[in-house]
């Protein structure tokens, strides 16, 4: 029979545990004890780049914040597991809380593997702070409620906020519309989002053409002709893995972007890859939470990125900022609870301290909501391959809460798509 931190805790009670394994429900654990966090990331396939982005931001963080004394006096160490398919990980969850005693995990960037994920924290007890992962079956939020989980920014943040751009960049300058995203929720979500706040600002458009290439399609050829033969004057492409370098590149070899405005509303994550000699300039150009190139960076911002394109010889794109979020949002929430209670906090006393604590994250300011869900910076604007990098940055920085791009907690994505309250 398993034994869940559930059981553990009803055993504890009728003390039929206490002798075998005290240190299990003491919440005042010895301050010279490290605070071991487990983190779950990606270190291979199509998002091991970005798992490998945020596992790097995290342990820089933890060594910054040990040489300050840590969390509430408590030196950090890191327990890493890899997030692969939702069973697998959810083993790998149970390891980290059961086995290893983590007091908290971190990480997830898939939302399928976090629909599994979740719902096993709460079971569990255990606390949870998603670096990407959403709770949301399309864009329906399947957890409101959680005690224990919290979630990162909806998933269709940086579409809403490319659609917005797009108009505002290139309202008047197109007329027929393509799309090719990737065939899931995520790229299916975001290429409907973009069409209705088209319709709903009023810009007249054909969409000529829809592309869904499998995530991972390595030759895109087909889509790529397909794209051409509709002759559009605007493509929109929430593509986000490999597969994005990989269309540029073919479509740049095939023509496919002579006189054509692009929007890539999620293109920061395969920054290093996309190369000036494929791609053309004035791109709608979303760089999530993190664009590494801020001229007016915090000092934080600025000596992470330094550290890291020293250290890598790559830039740092928004993974990095969303572990580095999850690390500080959870210190705040522990050092918060633990001077409330006068002693080292319960996990509820955690959860129940974190929303609302407003942090500094590498991105700039954030935090959660009362539903644990995050509010971040979000930072797009149009291409430059004017710049000493072999890859476009941007040439004007538009930037936005997501406060301003996500629904409200209760609230249906599509109502609010067509009525709710926009940032322009």
């Amino acid at each position: 029979m398993r034994l869940t931190r559930r059981d553990f805790s009803r055993l504890a009670g009728a003390g039929a545990l206490a002798a075998a394994a005290p240190s299990v429900f003491s919440p005042a654990i010895a301050q010279d004890k490290p605070l071991k966090i487990g983190i779950i990331a990606p270190r291979s396939g199509v998002v091991g780049t970005a798992g490998e982005c945020g596992i790097r931001a995290v342990q820089w963080a933890t060594e910054r914040l040990n040489k300050s004394g840590g969390i509430a006096g408590r030196k950090i160490e890191l327990a890493i597991e890899e997030e692969t398919n939702p069973k697998d990980t959810i083993e790998r969850f149970r390891r980290l809380i059961l086995q290893e005693k983590v007091e908290a995990v971190h990480g997830l960037l898939s939302t399928g593997v976090s629909l599994g994920v979740a719902p096993v924290a709460e079971e569990e007890q255990a606390l949870l702070v998603m670096w990407d992962g959403t709770t949301q079956d399309g864009v329906k939020e399947m957890m409101p409620n959680p005690r224990y989980v919290f979630r990162s920014t909806d998933n269709e943040c940086e579409a809403v906020m490319g659609s917005l751009l797009a108009i505002k960049h290139f309202k008047g300058k197109f007329k027929k519309v393509a799309g090719i995203n990737p065939d899931y929720s995520y790229g299916r979500n975001n290429w409907e989002a973009f069409r209705q706040i088209l319709a709903r600002y009023g810009v007249e458009s054909e969409f000529v053409a829809e592309q869904w290439p499998k995530v991972g399609t390595m030759d895109l050829t087909s889509h790529i002709a397909a794209l051409k033969a509709s002759k559009p004057d605007l493509i929109f492409s929430s593509m986000l893995f490999a597969d994005l370098p990989v269309f540029m590149k073919q479509g740049h070899a095939a023509g496919l972007f002579e006189g054509v405005k692009l929007v890539l509303p999620a293109a920061g994550w395969q920054i290093n890859l996309l190369k000036k000699e494929f791609m053309p300039e004035g791109i709608i150009f979303g760089h999530n939470t993190l664009y590494f190139d801020h001229p007016q960076a915090s000092p934080l911002q600025k000596a992470f990125v330094n550290d890291y394109m020293d250290r890598y010889k790559e830039a740092p794109h928004w993974e990095a900022e969303r572990a580095y979020f999850a690390l500080v949002a959870y210190k705040a929430g522990v050092e918060a609870a633990q001077k409330a209670a006068n002693k080292w906090p319960t996990q509820e006393q955690v959860a129940e301290a974190m929303p609302g604590l407003e942090v500094e994250s590498l991105g700039g300011m954030g935090r959660f909501r009362k539903d644990k869900i995050a509010e971040q910076i979000f930072y797009q604007g149009p291409s430059t391959n004017n710049n000493k990098y072999d890859f476009p940055t941007l040439a004007s920085i538009d930037s936005f809460s997501a406060a301003q791009l996500q629904k409200p907690p209760g609230v249906d994505f599509w109502e609010w798509i067509k009525n709710g309250k926009m940032p322009v």
